[in-house]
């Protein structure tokens, strides 16, 4: 899957996407932060998600089965 990264989430992590075969959420967060530089590993808490359009909170975890992306956004404009 496509895993699309903005804003501060694409500055600490050197890229604005990348790809994955991670098949959760958790296993995704884990994945990113054993990946990518470690300054991603300050950002992803704050950081929510869009799952193939659908939204999920920061802690949240699903199953990433048939999913073509996932968008990883960091809170911004003073929320």
């Amino acid at each position: 899957m496509q895993v699309r990264l903005f804003a501060a989430a694409a500055a600490a992590a050197e890229c604005e996407a990348t790809t994955s075969t991670a098949t959760s959420l958790a296993e995704l967060r884990d994945e990113l932060v054993r990946t990518l530089p470690k300054a991603f590993a300050e950002v992803l808490p704050q950081c929510s998600y869009f799952v193939d359009g659908v939204r999920h909170e920061p802690a949240a975890d699903c199953p990433l089965d048939g999913v073509s992306s996932v968008d990883v956004l960091p809170p911004f404009a003073g929320g």
